[in-house]
């Protein structure tokens, strides 16, 4: 079981994970060793709540696929534990944002004071390009 967050959990069966050959430059090591990590999980096969699913399928994030799968690749590191490691804790912070429903903007009206003030610059401003005018030297 992998804990997502502090009241849940997936089972390990949820999450599919290949070694694989990391990119970039290295040295001889680099052409031998899989040490990056290939980490897909199945939103729409999980056994995450319903609320978690339908918003985590809502983001717009370039990790999951149109099919509902996320797909995150983790090569920060030499070391394939550590890769694995770095795989779900990116899993449990996509999970985590999806988790926290977004607040609801109430709209708001400017204040007495601040429509007045609007109104009081107007005029200044008006009169002044009032006074931009031609100058009349009779």
């Amino acid at each position: 079981m992998v804990r997502l967050l502090h009241n849940v959990e997936i089972p390990d069966a949820e999450i599919e994970m290949h070694a694989v050959r990391s990119q970039g430059a290295g040295g001889q090591n680099v052409n031998k060793v899989a040490s990056a990590i290939h980490l897909r999980f199945d939103i729409r096969g999980s056994s995450l709540p319903e609320g978690i699913k339908d918003r985590m399928l809502r983001l717009r994030d370039q990790r999951i696929t149109r099919d509902g799968v996320v797909i995150i690749k983790a090569q920060r590191y030499r070391d394939q534990e550590k890769n694995r490691q770095d795989a779900l804790e990116r899993l449990r912070q996509l999970v985590r944002g999806a988790a926290q429903p977004r607040k609801r903007r109430r709209p708001t009206r400017p204040g007495r004071a601040a429509i007045e003030r609007r109104l009081q610059a107007k005029k200044h401003r008006g009169r002044k390009k009032s006074l931009r005018g031609p100058v009349s030297g009779d």
